[in-house]
This record gives C-alpha cells, sequence and structure tokens, in this order.
C-alpha cells in the first residue's frame, strides 16, 4: 500500500526530520538513507518499521541539524608542541642567535600542523538512537494514517466486486439444473430422430440425463465458492493485516471459477464464468496492494 507521512521536531539541541514513504510491494522491504555520523541507529530504524509496517517497499529519510548539541573539544599536543619548541631553539642555536621563550609566540606554534587537535564530545549514541526513532513513531503514524484511509477504498471496492461475484454465482446456480434438463429434451429429439416410430427406452433417457447432469454439476464448487466469500469478508471487516491471506484466498477463488468454466458447457454459464473470472482478477490486482 502506498502511504507517505512526515515528522520534525528538535530534540536535545538536534532539529530531525523524518519522512517515510512507502509504494505497494509483496513483501517488506525497508531502505534508510541518513547522515553517516547517525548510521549505528540504522538497526534500530528497521526494526521499528517492521513493527508498524508488514508489507511494501518502504524508504525512511532522516536528516538531522544540529543546534549547538555537539560540543567542539580543542586540545593542545603538549608532547609535539614541546619537540617544536626544542626544534625551534636548536635553529636559533645553529644561526648563532640567542635563544628567549618570546621567540616563540602561541599563535605560530598554533599553525604548527597537529598541534591543536579539535574533536566532538563523545555522545550518547542510545540517547540520540531514541531521540531518532521517537520522531520516526510520529512519521510512521502519520503514514498509518494515510495507508487506513487508502484501505478502507480498497475494502470497500473489493465488497463491491464480491457482491458481484456473488450475484454471478447465483446465475450459475439457477442456470445450472436448467442445461440438465434441456440435455434431456435434445436427447429425446435426436432419439426419435434416429428411431423414427421405434418405441424410445425412457429409462435409458433417464440415465444418460443422469450422467449429464453429473458431470456438469457445480453445486460443490459453488458451495465452497461462497465460503470463500464469506471469509474474504471477514478478513476484511478484521483490523489485522490480511494481504497475504487473501492474496492465497483469492487464488482459491479463481480456481473454483476455473472448473466452473471447465464442467459447464452451457453458452450462458460460459459467459457469466467469463464475468466471474474478470471480477475475480479485479481483486486479485487490488489484494496486492493491501497489507
Amino acid at each position: 500500500m502506498t502511504g507517505y507521512g512526515r515528522a520534525r521536531r528538535t530534540v536535545n539541541g538536534r532539529d530531525i526530520t523524518v519522512e517515510v514513504r512507502s509504494v505497494n510491494n509483496r513483501y517488506l522491504d525497508c531502505s534508510v538513507k541518513m547522515p553517516r555520523a547517525y548510521i549505528f541507529a540504522e538497526d534500530a530504524v528497521k526494526a521499528l518499521v517492521q513493527k508498524n509496517v508488514s508489507r511494501g517497499k518502504v524508504d525512511v529519510f532522516v536528516t538531522v541539524d544540529s543546534l549547538g548539541a555537539e560540543e567542539t573539544v580543542v586540545a593542545v599536543n603538549e608532547p609535539l608542541a614541546k619537540s617544536y619548541i626544542a626544534a625551534l631553539k636548536k635553529l636559533y642555536d645553529l644561526g648563532g642567535g640567542s635563544w628567549v621563550r618570546s621567540s616563540c609566540y602561541a599563535t605560530d606554534l598554533a599553525r604548527l600542523p597537529d598541534v591543536l587537535t579539535i574533536t566532538k564530545a563523545e555522545e550518547d549514541l542510545d540517547s540520540l538512537s531514541a531521540d531518532l526513532c521517537a520522531v520516526l513513531e510520529e512519521a510512521l503514524s502519520a503514514h498509518g494514517a494515510m495507508r487506513e484511509t487508502e484501505g478502507r477504498r480498497l475494502a470497500e471496492d473489493i465488497l463491491g466486486r464480491l457482491g458481484t461475484i456473488e450475484a454471478l454465482t447465483a446465475r450459475v446456480e439457477e442456470r445450472s439444473p436448467q442445461t440438465v434438463a434441456e440435455y434431456r429434451e435434445k436427447l429425446l429429439v435426436r432419439m426419435n430422430e434416429v428411431l423414427q416410430s421405434a418405441s424410445i427406452d425412457e429409462s435409458r433417457i433417464l440415465t444418460e440425463a443422469a450422467i449429464f447432469a453429473d458431470k456438469v454439476a457445480v453445486d460443490e464448487e459453488t458451495v465452497r465458492l461462497r465460503s470463500h466469500l464469506s471469509q474474504l469478508r471477514g478478513m476484511l471487516a478484521g483490523g489485522e493485516p490480511v494481504g497475504r491471506k487473501l492474496d492465497f484466498l483469492i487464488q482459491e477463488v479463481n480456481r473454483e471459477s476455473n472448473t466452473i468454466g471447465s464442467k459447464c458447457s452451457d453458452v450462458q454459464i460460459a459467459q457469466v464464468v467469463v464475468e466471474l473470472k474478470a471480477e475475480v482478477e479485479k481483486i486479485r490486482e487490488q489484494v496486492q496492494n493491501i497489507e
């Protein structure tokens, strides 16, 4: 299911923005894009997404702007600075000049490589990860609300099509017995044409009609079909993710439809089955979008 959610919050001196986007996919595929400095929180982010989303291709975008939260520490590399001073003193001695400590200014030393080191203060990674996940939860909440709206619309569409399938199934059930009666009449006409004045064995006619009736009977298929439709309605009424279950069950509906079509040689039933399978295919496509 498609969805989008965005959240932004300032937490512990950091401006955190999280965007969550998802598109249809048979399984959960989560991709996280965030600054390299915060990559340690990727597993926590994915775990939270997996907790809230069970199906779909999900992209999570995290941006973090520091607002003075990261304290910078400037340190003096004293051993290196002393070595520089000793080396400069030696240069003065080699040049015949007189060395005094004031000959070496602090600003000059600071320009020398690696005398000053700049580092960031150590951060509580667990706390920072929790801050990111807190904003992610807000984004996932907005994302979930959008998906729920789409889900309700999909459910309404599928329920409408289930009603159409039930109506088509009723037409098959109504027409099926008529095909047996028509077959019996055709068989009787043909035998009259062949035998003409000879007497016709009525028991043979009944036997042939019974064999035909058994061959084209679709009672079992229509009963199972109605059962599947009832289960589909029940799943759609629940609040749990049912995408995979719906996917499996709609395959069973399609199988029963194919069986009905293969059993019935009647033109009218064949036309109904074509309409029925068209509705099943539309539902199958919609089910791919349901979590």
